[in-house]
């Protein structure tokens, strides 16, 4: 009897654990958002990546791998799409970062004459919420075609002012 009580504390703590988690992710996604709300939001917005002599800089070259270790299943490898979740690089030519926040976060459910698709919610999911910036970056780099196909290459770190950001930030 009291394993049980045992196990079902521990769930209940690993389920409120998972949820703090996932609202800490949007609160600082949201924050840094909040604290970048001038002229270079829509900049950064439109070009979240930095790509030089063909090398992308980390968080493009980490979302990447977030990418294709959390949504290629679904929407394809690249981002290309599948026969039953659309084409990323296709969306994010007309889809506002918030609106991509808002589908990854909360999932959507779309059900028609012609199609029945469900995006399931990735609000609890740390591998997509603690780098949904970099995934992002990814995906708007392939919309623009400006990155190809494949693993891209990246920038040495010492050339890279993101991957300087992110290590100061450790």
């Amino acid at each position: 009897m009291s394993f049980g009580h045992d196990r079902e504390r521990g769930i209940r703590r690993r389920s409120r654990w998972v949820s703090g988690l996932a609202a800490l992710a949007v609160s600082a996604v949201m924050a840094g958002n909040a604290m970048a709300q001038d002229a270079s939001t829509d900049d950064w917005e439109q070009k979240p990546y930095i790509i030089k002599d063909g090398k992308v800089d980390y968080g493009v070259y980490n979302g990447f791998r977030r990418y294709h270790a959390s949504c290629h299943v679904c929407h394809g490898p690249d981002g290309l799409g599948s026969s039953y979740a659309p084409a990323l690089v296709e969306s994010l030519k007309t889809m506002s970062y918030s609106d991509f926040l808002e589908v990854v976060v909360n999932g959507r459910q779309v059900v028609n004459a012609s199609s029945d698709s469900v995006m399931p919610s990735f609000a609890e999911v740390p591998d997509v919420m603690f780098y949904i910036d970099h995934i992002y970056a990814y995906l708007k780099a392939r919309s623009n075609d400006e990155v190809g196909r494949g693993r891209p290459k990246r920038l040495p770190a010492g050339e890279d002012p993101v991957f300087k950001e992110w290590k100061a930030s450790q």
